[in-house]
């Protein structure tokens, strides 16, 4: 059963990770790199990591997806200014 479940997380983490590289949307990109870090973070939980598996859940998951999404919506708004300007 333990086997079962690290080849889904693993599966999903690739699939995540495609989904990242050949989004069109950096939003979409952004939350593929969210998925794919949380499902990282359960695999190493699984292999009995609880320390790794938090730091890349809070920092990898939470922090650094968070600020893409930020960055992101930040630009975009930026770049609507400076369309409406013209």
């Amino acid at each position: 059963m333990r086997d079962i479940a690290r080849l889904v997380l693993s599966i999903t983490m690739v699939a995540a990770a495609i989904q990242a590289t050949r989004a069109r949307s950096l939003i979409n990109a952004a939350i593929g790199l969210a998925i794919g870090s949380s499902a990282l973070a359960l695999l190493l939980f699984s292999l009995q990591s609880p320390y790794a598996a938090t730091v890349q859940l809070s920092v990898g998951a939470g922090l650094v997806s968070t600020l893409f999404l930020v960055a992101i919506s930040l630009t975009e708004s930026l770049k609507g200014r400076l369309d409406s300007d013209r």
